[in-house]
């Protein structure tokens, strides 16, 4: 069972804070108040307790218990439900570190659950405390305040990648190959790329869902900063897609370069082996057991010798001539 954060607004301006739970249909008998709920792994008995209070759909609670959940908006006859994640990227352990935060949404409450501890609300926090003269819109400001600082977040993300690949477009021009750690690592990477692009597709579409004017929450005042949270998706969106395709072009030119350097090798090596070849030829010949020119003579060893020697040197120079030595 993890912590419980509860805050209630009158008129936009923070009221009480710390209550208990059971405290929340109280609350929300008074006109003018607002009630953030915040859940951290929240227990089944939790959240049923405000489910049957404020009548959370079944389906909606039961998206908040479980696991690994994509980005989207649900729409019931009382409230919505929006499951959204906290995004960052552990570049040396190549492993993306994800949050999902849930979130009920009503005109006089919201409900945010988190799934672990990866996400802090402090954040959060200090985001609507800059700006409190949009407190009036209630829920709406409260949910804007949320978005904004895990949209940011993702921009870490991208820049966090794109670093990254920087760094690797630089290294597989170098003399040494990647080693099995590194082409580990690489591979990683590659994979929470995939993961977080596909998060951000479909954040986009959550949000850009949560903007539709027939919505009450995202009021015409609130609607441009909704707006600007969109466009930032949208950025992210598109860098996504950038790094998706730096990735591919990285991962052609290191097979490519990798061709080649085999190419270089095999080159070299057949280079040395016919080289070698010349003088093998050669005494075998002079090692079989008939009559030959200069047999048994100080003249056929210089002979044979001057002949390796000679066709030896031709051919190194040969090769040397068409870069393969």
């Amino acid at each position: 069972m993890g912590n419980t954060m509860t805050r209630v607004y009158r008129d936009g301006a923070l009221a009480a804070e710390g209550f208990p739970v059971a405290d929340v249909s109280d609350y929300l008998q008074q006109p003018g108040h607002v009630v953030w709920v915040d859940f951290s792994s929240p227990s089944k008995e939790q959240l049923d307790e405000l489910a049957g209070e404020l009548g959370l759909h079944e389906l909606a609670v039961e998206d908040a218990l479980g696991p690994h959940q994509r980005p989207k908006l649900d729409r019931y006859a009382t409230h919505m439900f929006l499951s959204c994640h906290a995004i960052g990227l552990d570049v040396e352990m190549g492993n993306l570190q994800v949050t999902e935060i849930d979130a009920f949404i009503n005109e006089r409450w919201l409900i945010t659950v988190r799934k672990t501890n990866g996400f802090e609300m402090e954040a959060v926090l200090a985001r609507l405390d800059r700006s409190p003269d949009l407190g009036a819109h209630g829920v709406g400001f409260l949910l804007y305040g949320l978005l904004d600082i895990v949209v940011d977040e993702y921009f870490e993300t991208v820049q966090a990648f794109d670093d990254y690949y920087e760094e690797i477009s630089d290294g597989i021009f170098a003399d040494r190959p990647l080693g099995p750690a590194q082409q580990r690592r690489w591979f990683d990477m590659r994979r929470a790329m995939v993961r977080f692009h596909r998060l951000v597709v479909a954040m986009r579409e959550a949000v850009s869902s949560l903007m539709r004017r027939e919505g009450a929450v995202v009021s015409e005042e609130l609607y441009p900063y909704f707006q600007d949270v969109y466009d930032h998706v949208l950025r992210v969106s598109e860098s996504s897609d950038s790094l998706r395709e730096l990735v591919s072009s990285i991962v052609e030119t290191n097979i490519s370069l990798r061709d080649y350097r085999q190419n270089q090798i095999v080159k070299k090596v057949s280079s040395w082996a016919a080289i070698l070849a010349v003088p093998a030829l050669i005494t075998g010949f002079y090692g079989m057991n008939v009559p030959y020119p200069g047999s048994g003579e100080n003249g056929g060893v210089v002979a044979s010798l001057a002949l390796m020697a000679g066709a030896s040197g031709a051919l190194y120079f040969l090769f040397r001539r068409q870069d393969w030595l």
